[in-house]
């Protein structure tokens, strides 16, 4: 079993930079894939970053270009960052994890990932 504790959300101002971790307990974290999602209201819930233990890293077209992901197994944490923030960045992040390995990027897809964070609330405020 595979415990995923988001922290870092919160209120960010337009144009700035979020900046939100994943700590997993419970499981050899060296050995998962881990994934960002995100969720705004009435919209499904879409991929945003993934990585593996590699690591490789695959990042959603929304954000390729001002995303950053990263993970620190000596901490069994993964870093989310996003610079240049905008309303439509307005959404509960979610973390997930699969003990899966891809040798080529890591799915954005959530029927992928087994375990599931509460997520943390980030809302961008102009």
């Amino acid at each position: 079993q595979v415990q995923l504790v988001e922290s870092g959300g919160g209120s960010v101002q337009a144009g700035g930079s979020l900046n939100i971790s994943c700590t997993g307990f419970g499981y050899s974290f060296y050995s998962l894939t881990v994934a960002w999602f995100r969720q705004a209201p009435g919209n499904q819930r879409e991929g945003v970053a993934a990585i593996t233990v590699t690591p490789s890293s695959n990042y959603a077209e929304f954000v390729k270009d001002r995303c950053t992901i990263l993970r620190d197994n000596a901490k069994h944490t993964v870093l989310l960052q996003i610079n240049n923030l905008g309303a439509d960045d307005t959404a509960i992040y979610y973390c997930a994890a699969v003990p899966t390995h891809w040798w080529g990027p890591p799915p954005l897809e959530t029927a992928a990932y087994t375990y599931w964070g509460q997520g943390t609330q980030v809302t961008v405020s102009s």
